[in-house]
């Protein structure tokens, strides 16, 4: 059964409407074709119309959505002959960050992704995609590995941020995340990062430093979510949808900042609505981020990353 958020109870109501004469018609015989197509026409226009307005909280909502397609989603579909690779060769595996060796279009790549997991089961084993500093010195240790073989590395964040318990702390969680970063930015290789879902503080950007970052449309990626956000400055959860406007989370607003590379669209009503055309739509934007980066050596590569992120923030010259 799909699950729909709050703000899609017209679309809901509209889609239940159209099962229920469906079920007539199959029951009973009638020839009801005209009425579900005028339904049909109804909830497309309904659809189309509340994802056109869609507020920063709902933009939110949307990248959390349960049945959006995962990072091993994009891996299984995007990725052939995947070997993944295990372990940060210091403590242990962590599962939040997935990686391993494969082929994206015939060429051979490095790939990553922090996974939340599609149940209840796959949720728990992926620790809901926060990370543990083992989970970033996997990262370091296979982005550093795509440097040696000259390896290209495709990374798909999703991530409400690095976890936040005694342990990670205790094994340097934040000297973890920040030598991530500079595996991202010292990286010899190309680097493409795509914010598939929810894009949360340095958890996420310890996999995103890259030479293109692609958002998909109703992604979101920020400092801070937006309830911890209000949790600091308002001492109130309720106060969410206040934050996310102000934090500038989605992807319009970061293209407009600069801070991302280029929008991937998704199918009307999210990508949880038709994971395989989102997929396809992230493989085509990879590919073309991809290409004119290959052309450059190391040396270039390197340059270009340094100036790109050394832009961010700067004040255009008078």
């Amino acid at each position: 059964m799909r699950h729909f958020l709050e703000f899609e109870k017209p679309v809901a109501e509209l889609e239940s409407k159209i099962e229920e004469l469906r079920k007539m018609s199959e029951a009973d015989g009638l020839n009801i074709a005209e009425e579900v197509a005028k339904l049909t026409e109804k909830h497309d226009r309904q659809l189309r119309a509340t994802y056109a307005k869609l507020t920063p909280w709902q933009k939110t909502q949307v990248a959390r959505h349960p049945d959006r397609p995962k990072a091993g989603d994009y891996v299984r579909a995007l990725i052939t002959d995947f070997t993944p690779l295990a372990g940060d060769r210091a403590f242990a595996d962590d599962a939040a960050v997935t990686g391993g060796m494969g082929r994206f279009r015939g060429r051979a790549v490095v790939v990553l992704g922090t996974e939340k997991g599609s149940d209840t089961d796959s949720r728990v084993k992926h620790n809901f995609g926060m990370a543990r500093p083992e989970g970033y010195r996997k990262a370091r240790r296979l982005i550093e590995l795509a440097g040696r073989f000259g390896l290209p590395v495709l990374t798909f964040v999703d991530t409400s941020g690095a976890f936040p318990g005694i342990d990670a702390e205790a094994r340097g969680q934040a000297e973890a995340i920040a030598r991530s970063i500079e595996a991202c930015l010292e990286a010899p290789v190309p680097l493409i990062a795509t914010i598939i879902g929810e894009g949360g503080s340095g958890g996420a950007i310890a996999l995103a430093a890259g030479d293109a970052v692609l958002m998909l449309e109703h992604a979101i990626y920020s400092v801070i979510s937006p309830e911890g956000c209000a949790a600091i400055l308002w001492k109130e959860a309720a106060q969410s949808a206040v934050a996310a406007e102000a934090l500038k989370v989605t992807a319009e607003d970061l293209k407009r900042l600069g801070l991302i590379d280029a929008i991937v669209p998704e199918p009307l009503g999210g990508a949880h609505r038709d994971a395989e055309a989102a997929i396809a739509a992230v493989g085509e934007a990879v590919a073309a981020a991809l290409s004119p980066l290959l052309a450059l050596d190391a040396v270039a590569l390197k340059a270009k990353r340094r100036e790109k992120y050394l832009e961010m923030g700067r004040e255009p010259a008078a």
